[in-house]
């Protein structure tokens, strides 16, 4: 796999990893609905590399507390986590048989410091152990901007950021987050543009710095956030 267009060198022992959690996901697809994309390439690009150009904006997250809100098949947190592996890293699942899947390619592949909290986004962020206690939060496909930003921003401690990884409505999203941003206590910083091999739509990374402290009354109860957004 083009490892290499991130700039990545990963060891014979990493290569296996991936190989290995490859192997697992397309067993465990066949009776538990993980993912659409079954074809081994497809999982290889769609999903490890995709995962891994969080590096582009994380640089080197060795020693850094992140957490992957809405993991799903553990989605970037996993990859992100083999190619680190001495990065903190919680994987946050609702889905209890997701979570139980996440737990088996934990237990498989021998993964040091990971945890899985089988909560809801507003239900961890109000955990004294993990509010504000994140140098990343990050989260792949889980909700509109100004829905995940309630999310993620109240889990970054002030000088941290939230990553969100889009896709080509991107840009029209971040204008829509605008207030969202700032009354959660964030800033946006950058947002950069993938291009995957093979992959012909567009996708971004939006980077929100974490500035002032999130108000406490954020996140709103369980489902409030998507239903009114903050606008």
């Amino acid at each position: 796999m083009a490892y290499h267009v991130l700039g990545l060198r990963l060891s014979r022992r990493q290569l296996e990893a991936f190989a290995r959690y490859e192997q697992l996901l397309l067993e465990w697809n066949r009776r538990v609905n993980l993912t659409a994309i079954r074809h081994p390439e497809a999982i290889r690009v769609k999903h490890f590399l995709d995962s891994l150009t969080c590096l582009l904006v994380m640089s080197n997250p060795s020693n850094q507390r992140v957490v992957d809100v809405g993991t799903g098949a553990g989605f970037p947190g996993l990859p992100l986590k083999i190619a680190c592996p001495s990065l903190s890293l919680t994987l946050v699942e609702s889905v209890g048989k997701k979570a139980a899947f996440c737990q088996a390619v934990i237990e498989e592949l021998e993964l040091p410091f990971v945890t899985i909290q089988t909560l809801r986004a507003e239900e961890i962020a109000h955990l004294p152990e993990h509010r504000e206690k994140y140098d990343w939060a990050i989260a792949r496909a889980v909700a509109n901007l100004p829905t995940l930003v309630e999310y993620l921003l109240p889990l970054v401690r002030i000088g941290g950021s939230a990553l969100a990884m889009k896709g080509e409505s991107a840009p029209a999203e971040v204008h829509q987050a605008e207030y969202a941003v700032e009354i959660l206590g964030g800033k946006v910083r950058k947002l950069i543009p993938i291009h995957l091999p093979q992959v012909a739509e567009d996708r971004y990374l939006v980077v929100i710095d974490k500035t002032a402290a999130t108000p406490p009354q954020y996140p709103r109860k369980v489902g409030i956030p998507e239903k009114r957004p903050l606008r």
